[in-house]
């Protein structure tokens, strides 16, 4: 579907890019500029095109095969290209996680968002409650958060799901009791309407902690149906990007308690994958099926001060390295093909440095490195342009993020 893109110059600011004078998107793209042509500087990250078209597909069959309305979590790219690419691979809508995520969203085109999330801000919850053409949903988890909606709902409408939460996890409610007095809490309030019960089961330690929580989330939707305080339809949410077979395993299907059910999968890293996090943690280690790491931060060797060490010129401000460092995969030298590199990983990064310590391919200053990343997350947030490649390396697109 084609989304609103704000308008997009390239120039002298432009991370990643090198365009003394300025330039469209269009124009850009049109150039058929090639990594290694002199359009891109270092570093630069960015999106192969046949590895994103795979993932899109990947997940959009996993959905379409289990029953799910999918909603990626667009906090991993804040990117209105790839929103575009995948609500046409069949996304029921994008997930948000703030107000600001929520309000970029919408002014792009999208019109069904899944906050997940808990929304005190007045500000936010008003202009919510006032949207007329959209289909926004938003989280609760206490009897203040659905207090807060009560003074800010005014005339308007607001479209809630219950958060059920872990011990030791993020937010939700941890008890039966808990979230009866939530829910009981919402049906007093006009405008407010509790359609459905969320959750976050991304934190767990394995794939059978997550089960058994989901078993829980799904027993608390039967309880509030139960007690009369969900509607003619229920709405289950849940799924970071490491447990989605359970998701689809124990919150799937197409009713709760006899009630019809739609269930929305909020996975957001499958779209690029990674070469770390998400090469351990996907469930295409335990089922059928597979995703393409398909970000790569290109950096180019500045310094080979000493024996068994190499600084590369990326680093904190370029590369993700909250969850795993980036992993260095080939070796770009003019005029040679690409070499693995072997028997080099990096130690340690600083602002705009990366330490490559150890020993094995022959590594010169001037080398261009090729880094697979690890957690997709805080990898986009580092770039407002990432070009996309083709299998020859050729930019065939631009992809934005407004973060």
């Amino acid at each position: 579907m084609t989304l609103r893109l704000p308008p997009l110059l390239l120039g002298p600011t432009t991370k990643g890019v090198w365009a003394p004078t300025p330039v469209t998107r269009s124009e850009f793209v049109a150039a058929g500029h090639t990594l290694t042509d002199g359009s891109l500087t270092w570093p630069a990250m960015t999106l192969d095109a046949d590895a994103l078209a795979h993932n899109l597909a990947e997940l959009a069959a996993f959905s379409a095969r289990h029953g799910l309305a999918f909603a990626p979590h667009g906090k991993t790219t804040m990117s209105p290209e790839l929103f575009a690419a995948q609500l046409d691979a069949g996304a029921w809508g994008i997930t948000v996680a703030t107000g600001n995520q929520l309000l970029a969203a919408y002014s792009f085109g999208v019109r069904r968002l899944l906050v997940a999330n808990e929304v005190l801000d007045p500000t936010v919850l008003r202009w919510i409650a006032s949207v007329t053409d959209a289909e926004i949903l938003v989280c609760v988890d206490s009897v203040e958060a659905v207090d807060a909606a009560a003074a800010a709902v005014g005339d308007g409408h607001l479209r809630v799901l219950l958060e059920v939460g872990f011990g030791g996890g993020r937010t939700g409610v941890r008890t039966g009791d808990q979230a009866l007095a939530v829910a009981q809490r919402v049906a007093g309030v006009p405008g407010i309407e509790l359609v459905g019960v969320s959750a976050y089961e991304g934190g767990l330690g394995d794939v059978d902690a997550a089960r058994e929580f989901l078993t829980d989330v799904r027993a608390v939707a039967e309880m509030l149906v139960g007690a009369g305080l969900l509607g003619e339809h229920v709405v289950l949410s849940a799924g970071g990007s490491a447990y989605f077979d359970a998701v689809a395993e124990v919150l799937g299907g197409s009713e709760v308690a006899g009630v019809p059910s739609t269930t929305i999968l909020r996975s957001g890293s499958y779209v690029t994958h990674d070469h770390g996090t998400y090469v351990a943690s996907t469930p295409f280690t335990r089922i059928a099926g597979g995703l393409h790491p398909a970000l790569r931060v290109w950096a180019q060797v500045s310094s080979t001060p000493e024996p068994g060490l190499a600084l590369l010129g990326a680093g904190k401000r370029d590369v993700p390295y909250d969850a795993g460092l980036p992993v260095p995969l080939r070796r770009h030298r003019a005029s040679e093909e690409p070499v693995a590199v072997e028997g080099w990983s990096v130690t340690r990064t600083n602002d705009q440095h990366a330490y490559l310590e150890g020993s094995g391919t022959e590594l010169c200053v001037g080398d261009l490195i090729e880094l697979g990343i690890s957690h997709p997350c805080t990898a986009f947030d580092k770039w407002r342009v990432v070009p996309v490649l083709d299998a020859d390396l050729r930019v065939i697109d631009v992809v934005t993020t407004w973060f």
